[in-house]
């Protein structure tokens, strides 16, 4: 059985109320593993199990680099036992 965690990111450039296209492919990423990012005002989050985190952290690190992105910060939280 596999933990919960949770993974949280920021993606630079920014601007805010303006994603740019390297921001949107990185919400469109893990929109593809079924993940709704919840956009805060520090960064964005994504909740689920640990393999698929890890999996849309992935696919989001690539398609943002892959945009544009000039840097992506990610923290990951384990969420229980």
């Amino acid at each position: 059985m596999s933990q919960e965690c949770s993974a949280e990111f920021l993606i630079e450039p920014f601007e805010v109320g303006h994603p740019g296209a390297h921001v949107e492919a990185a919400f469109a990423a893990v929109r593809k593993l079924g993940f709704e990012p919840e956009i805060g005002p520090f960064g964005t989050t994504i909740k689920g199990e640990s393999n698929l985190v890890m999996e849309a952290v992935k696919l989001l690190l690539d398609a943002a680099t892959g945009s544009g992105a000039t840097r992506v910060s990610v923290q990951v939280e384990v969420c229980g036992d």
